[in-house]
């Protein structure tokens, strides 16, 4: 199949290269000639790297090379069976690119968007034949992550959706669904990790090294909540949290924090500029964790119960089934473990009485429990003690 993939990003050109890998036809392009030189020069040296570590033959390689075209022009999808997208998170820069491919690409292809949070349909409306359209999210690195969200908009066509996934699949990838919700399923679901992480910052409770060490030492996630903000970038996961948050009508379990704008309008965006909430530059000292096993362990239960609660929420309202809501947070952010898995572990009830108790607390909406678990609690169940009970 002849794919193209608009934007030649970290994201796009990424995506590219799985494409590629995957035995596709592939153009590539981007409005910015610089930019596809530097996505061009980018892709031969990962793939090189690839060769010298043996993970890869160098004709291998070269096959993958030779099938990705780096394109100036839109009017190469002509014959496209599939185009995806893959820009800068803003809705009408997006309605626009979708309304002009259209113009281009044959009837039967499919169109669809690598947005993180913004809404399906209301991108999908800027076509002539919404139904072709479809969110296709991957995750960064996009050939090394294996999870793939798929998000039909309510314009959707159920053929759309399900020749995306077989597609996406026939890449070596993992898919789940989800509801055209803000966040879809992971975006979502992993709010509280830097949410309550910078709550109990902004306290005084203890500093960011304590609670990365309590998250990756006692929780066993693979990095702690301030580590993976400056990995991810500051400007990039606040704009992801403040998306969430306006998209959800100001809900306050999505409330951005004030001490990660600061370090955005400050221009410490973590690793890629030198600052964010650790020092990057050469000779810097940073603090070490206070190890402190009791406190260790109340900060990583005040985290995980408020994933676990927005998870339950998740499925509540349908947002994905109970098997994707775990494959998602496993896959797609490598958590340790299944969230509804925890939660049983650790117990509905407990679940419940830690959040009604941080909400008698604190008086906010932000802890309120997910009529799910309360539910759930009162009727004496788990979420893995009925295989077809959700």
């Amino acid at each position: 199949m002849k794919t193209g993939i608009i934007g030649s990003g970290s994201m796009g050109s990424g995506i590219a290269q799985v494409a590629a890998t995957a035995g596709h036809e592939v153009f590539l392009y981007d409005n910015n000639p610089d930019a596809l030189k530097r996505a061009q020069a980018k892709l031969e040296k990962i793939l090189a790297r690839q060769v010298e570590k043996g993970r890869m033959e160098k004709k291998e390689a070269g096959e993958i090379l030779s099938r990705i075209s780096f394109v100036d022009s839109m009017y190469a999808y002509e014959n496209a069976g599939l185009v995806i997208e893959a820009i800068v998170e803003d809705q009408k820069v997006k309605k626009a690119v979708f309304e002009q491919v259209e113009d281009i690409i044959p009837d039967d292809c499919i169109l669809a968007t690598n947005t993180s949070s913004l809404s399906i349909a209301s991108i999908a409306s800027a076509c002539k034949n919404p139904s072709r359209v479809i969110g296709i999210h991957f995750f960064n690195p996009a050939p090394l992550m294996k999870l793939v969200e798929i998000i039909p908009a309510v314009q959707t066509d159920n053929k759309t959706l399900k020749k995306s996934e077989q597609l996406i699949q026939s890449w070596g990838k993992t898919t789940v669904v989800a509801k055209d919700t803000p966040g879809f399923i992971v975006n979502r679901v992993a709010r509280p990790f830097y949410g309550e992480a910078l709550r109990i910052l902004e306290e005084g409770l203890a500093d960011a090294p304590t609670i990365d060490w309590a998250m990756t030492e006692i929780g066993g996630f693979r990095m702690g909540p301030f580590t993976l903000m400056d990995y991810i970038g500051h400007d990039v996961n606040y704009t992801v949290t403040e998306t969430v948050f306006r998209s959800f009508y100001y809900d306050p379990r999505y409330k951005p924090s004030f001490t990660q704008k600061r370090l955005m309008e400050a221009g410490w965006l973590g690793r890629k500029t030198g600052r964010g909430f650790y020092d990057y530059r050469e000779g810097a000292q940073n603090p070490g964790p206070t190890k402190d096993k009791k406190l260790g362990e109340q900060i990583v239960w005040r985290i995980l119960v408020m994933l676990i609660n927005e998870a339950a929420d998740a499925l509540y309202l349908n947002i994905a089934s109970r098997e994707d809501i775990e494959l998602a947070m496993t896959q797609g952010v490598n958590y340790p473990k299944g969230l509804l898995q925890w939660a049983d572990e650790k117990g509905i009830n407990h679940c419940v009485t830690t959040l009604d108790r941080l909400h008698a607390e604190y008086l906010e909406d932000r802890y309120r429990c997910s009529p799910l678990l309360r539910r759930m609690a009162r009727e004496g169940r788990r979420f893995f003690e009925n295989p077809n009970r959700f």
